[in-house]
């Protein structure tokens, strides 16, 4: 059914959850998995350049994506799933588009990304790279939402 699934990961525990559910599709379709993660270089490009190196601090920043993604992967193969890697570069946020693209220009059949549910404020102002996803492509997105872990379940 699903022969190429795309799966964009960070550190999170909704990446941990997604991770998992895309590791059961691909063993049941046989499928190929590519695992991208998204730095944006822009981040640091439009501060006080005078008094930060660019350039080293972006380079900081792909070996830590970098990192991510090997991590991300030797957690597949512990599952019994190989993947291949790519690190993607956005320019000024939008992380979502740069996923698309790349989902698109790979020919991937299914998206698997973790979503961490956020709503009303957060939202607002963190947005969501998932959301924007959804919004942009044409391909099939499966949504993993991590358990909560907070504070007021603890209590109980």
């Amino acid at each position: 059914m699903y022969q190429k699934i795309l799966v964009p990961v960070d550190d999170s525990d909704t990446c941990a959850a997604a991770l998992k559910e895309a590791s059961r599709f691909a063993k049941d379709q046989r499928a190929s998995v590519r695992l991208v993660h998204v730095i944006d270089l822009a981040q640091f490009a439009w501060s006080a350049n005078e008094f930060l190196d660019v350039p080293q601090l972006q380079e900081a920043l792909r070996r830590a994506g970098q990192r991510t993604l090997d991590t991300q992967r030797d957690r597949l193969k512990e599952e019994g799933v190989e993947a291949e890697t790519e690190l993607l570069e956005a320019w000024g946020g939008n992380l979502a588009k740069t996923i698309v693209e790349d989902a698109a220009k790979w020919g991937a059949e299914l998206i698997v990304m973790g979503t961490h549910g956020y709503g009303g404020l957060t939202h607002l102002l963190l947005g969501s790279v998932a959301e924007g996803v959804m919004h942009q492509t044409p391909i099939p997105v499966l949504l993993i939402r991590a358990k909560a872990n907070d504070k007021k379940s603890n209590d109980k």
